[in-house]
This record gives C-alpha cells, sequence and structure tokens, in this order.
C-alpha cells in the first residue's frame, strides 16, 4: 500500500523520502553560499562550476525544509541566500550570473532560466521570513521586467549577453515553463496577482502550441515565435535545448495549467475545466509516448514528432514531475487512472531510480536502468525529487513552499516528524 495515494502507508513512505533528500544535500554550500554540485554520495564536487539556479534551488528546498521541522534547514537556506545577494550577483551589468568557475569568474551570459529561479528562492525567503528576501525579490524582479518579460508578446525572452547589450534570438518554452512556476509562487507569497495574470498569459500560448502540434509541445522557437522543430537534431540529448518533444516537460507543463487554472478561477470548473481538459491531455500524450515504451520501465527522455522515441534515457526529473502530475490530475479529476499512473511511478522509483546506498535519486538511467552520467553525472539537486514528496499531499491550486508552509492536518503538517 506505500505506494497507493491517499493512504497512510503512502504518506509515511513520502516522509521517508522528504527525510532522506534533506539529509542527503546538506552539504551543498561553499564559504560564499553558492551549491556545489554534488556526487553521488552528496559531497562537494568542488571542480565543476557553482551554478546559479542550483543555488536557487537550494534556497528553495531548505525553506521548504525548514517548514517541515528538518533540523538545519533555516541555516542552510540562509547559505544559499548569502551568495545570491553576494557573489552570484554581477555587481557590475546586472543581474546574476549563470554560474561561477572555479576561478571565480561569472559566466558570461545572462539566462531567463536562472533569473525565474532567483524569483523562485526569493519568494521561499520571503515565506521563511529570512533576511535580505525582500530586497532579493525586488531586485528580481525589476531585473526580470527590464530585460526578459515581454509585455507585447505575453512571453519571456530567453538570454542575454552579460551586459544586456545583445539577445540572442533564441526563444524557448524551458525558460517560461518555470518562469510560470516563479510567477505562482510570487503571486502566492506577495499577493500581488500580475504574475498570476503573466503566468496564464505565458499558458495560453503553450496550451495553444500544445494543441496544434497533437499535444507534443514544441521546445524551441525562433525569435519571432514560430516553432524550430528541427534544433538540436545532431546534438539530440542536449541538457537544456534537447530536439524534438520532451514528455517530461509536457508532464511539468500539466502541473502548473492545474495549478494556475485552479487558483485563477476557484470554485468555477465551468472557466478552469477547459484547462484541466489541455492538462490532462498532455499528461496523457506524454505517457504515451514515453512511459514503458521501448521494453524497460521509465520514461524516455524524447521522441520525435511521431512520438518515437529519440533519447532513451531516463531522468529523474521526469519521473518525479510524473508523480506530482499524476496526483494532482487524480486529485483534480477523480479518475483511478492517475492514481494507477502514481502507483507504478513510486514502484519504478523505489526499484530503479532511488539510491538505497547513498540516498537522493540516480539523476540518469540508461533504456536498461543502468546509472549513466552524459548528461547528469553526481546528484546536483534535490528540487524536483523533494517536490514530488510533498505535492501529492498539498493544495493542488497553491505553490509549494506557500502549500507546506500552510499544511495544519496531521497528514501533511510536520511531515518528516519533528517540530516546525
Amino acid at each position: 500500500m506505500k505506494y497507493t495515494i491517499n493512504t497512510e502507508e503512502n504518506k509515511l513512505y513520502l516522509k521517508e523520502l522528504a527525510r532522506e533528500l534533506l539529509a542527503f544535500a546538506v552539504r551543498f554550500p561553499s564559504p560564499g553560499g553558492s551549491a556545489y554540485y554534488l556526487h553521488d554520495d552528496g559531497s562537494p564536487w568542488v571542480e565543476k562550476p557553482l551554478d546559479n539556479y542550483e543555488t536557487c534551488r537550494m534556497v528553495h528546498s531548505y525553506c521548504i525544509g525548514s517548514f517541515l521541522g528538518f533540523a538545519g534547514g533555516r541555516e542552510l537556506a540562509e547559505a544559499g541566500l548569502k551568495s545570491l545577494n553576494g557573489e552570484m550577483q554581477d555587481k557590475v551589468h546586472g543581474g546574476w550570473f549563470t554560474g561561477i568557475s572555479p576561478d571565480g569568474t561569472g559566466a558570461p551570459d545572462k539566462l531567463c532560466y536562472a533569473h525565474a529561479f532567483v524569483i523562485l528562492a526569493a519568494s521561499s525567503a520571503m515565506l521563511a521570513d529570512l533576511k535580505g528576501a525582500g530586497e532579493l525579490f525586488d531586485r528580481a524582479v525589476e531585473i526580470f521586467d527590464k530585460y526578459f518579460w515581454s509585455e507585447g508578446e505575453g512571453l519571456c525572452r530567453d538570454t542575454w549577453n552579460d551586459d544586456f547589450t545583445i539577445l540572442d534570438s533564441y526563444r524557448g518554452l524551458n525558460s517560461n515553463m518555470h518562469t510560470v512556476e516563479a510567477f505562482l509562487a510570487a503571486a502566492d507569497v506577495t499577493g500581488q496577482e500580475k504574475y498570476r495574470v503573466r503566468a496564464g498569459r505565458i499558458i495560453c500560448h503553450v496550451v495553444k502550441w500544445a494543441e496544434e502540434n497533437a499535444w507534443r509541445l514544441p521546445e524551441h522557437y525562433t525569435g519571432d515565435w514560430v516553432p524550430d522543430l528541427e534544433r538540436n537534431r545532431e546534438k539530440p540529448d542536449d541538457q537544456f535545448k534537447p530536439y524534438g518533444a520532451t514528455p517530461g516537460h509536457g508532464i511539468e507543463w500539466a502541473r502548473l495549467i492545474t495549478q494556475w487554472a485552479l487558483s485563477t478561477y476557484p470554485g468555477k470548473p465551468e472557466k478552469y475545466g477547459k484547462y484541466v481538459e489541455a492538462a490532462e491531455n498532455l499528461f496523457m500524450r506524454a505517457v504515451k509516448d514515453g512511459w514503458n515504451v521501448d521494453g524497460a520501465r521509465g520514461i524516455v527522455y524524447t521522441t520525435d514528432w511521431n512520438g518515437t522515441p529519440v533519447v532513451h534515457d531516463r531522468m529523474q526529473w521526469t519521473l518525479a514531475e510524473g508523480i506530482n502530475t499524476a496526483a494532482v490530475l487524480c486529485r483534480v479529476t477523480g479518475r483511478a487512472e492517475y492514481a494507477g499512473y502514481y502507483h507504478d511511478f513510486l514502484q519504478y522509483l523505489e526499484e530503479k531510480v532511488r539510491d538505497h546506498r547513498y540516498g537522493s535519486w540516480y539523476h540518469q538511467l540508461d533504456r536498461h536502468n543502468q546509472k549513466l552520467e552524459t548528461v547528469w553525472p553526481g546528484k546536483p539537486d534535490i528540487y524536483h525529487a523533494l517536490q514530488s514528496t510533498l505535492i501529492p499531499y498539498c493544495d493542488p491550486a497553491v505553490s509549494v513552499a506557500v502549500a507546506v508552509r500552510g499544511m495544519r492536518t496531521a497528514s501533511c503538517s510536520m511531515m518528516l516528524g519533528q517540530k516546525s
């Protein structure tokens, strides 16, 4: 019963997973607070660059950990916040470095993806009442509004050079997806509904593009937002811009669309229903194309535009989003089919993806479910995995940090069995 949603055994199992994940990554802070990339055993991989988005994810995760009563969670979140208010800032040109090399040099480009995560981290830090969080949030949204958000298009620009003088022609949905996540969190934390409205504008574009493409969502676009379906065909497993459709992103979008719709139209199924239906279409297309389709369990990384797998590797973040979205759609629709996917995803996690020796989850497996490190060596963060231990029992209309902070029932609050 531990894989069955809405059972006490399942709730206890998720508590165990959350505790293990939070304990695994406690060695992330560098002297300046930025997140070290982590080896398989959770030790710092000091030779690798310090990534902005990983630092933001750790701030977010350990703010949540502090709400759950995880010992030291607040202090770990404060360490990451020190970086975002310090060494990760470009004090010459503004904004935040994508990362910092071991010699202390900031990466040259300014990415929407990284800046969206700064907003998410700042939102969670404000919720945790960390010193400097409000100032970080104000700076982050000021930079984002100036350089990344396009009010005329209702979408985000993707990449600038280091001094914000040259805008790359590439446009992408990955950065827009995490912007939706950050905007929904910002709206929930600050009460500024303009961020929820912006998230909805992005989502309306996404639903349209997905519907036009048989619910296989194009990831890459030209500067005037024409789908670039052949991008990276020669490098299909690119870490951030893979060729083809990415089932995991279809699944993740499904959850975010549902969250936005429920929070925008509370108690009005006649208004949010069409968005939940779109979310179901995205989820079902992704699992039909990607789940258990090549002779082994797991969700393939990418498919072509007919749904045929291209990169067969299994990524841990995809499984985490599968767990999240199956639980959310089960809760919102009441359909048993989603409970079945939830059960099967968790069983696969336990048998293949969870590292029972060192903790956390393997970040990449091959098509035979053997460990692989071509895209994601080591275990750089716990963000996706941690959220998947919490979202199944959170209010689906509310951002995860806000939902966890507000939990008061015995089944959901104090998830780690400690005093919050």
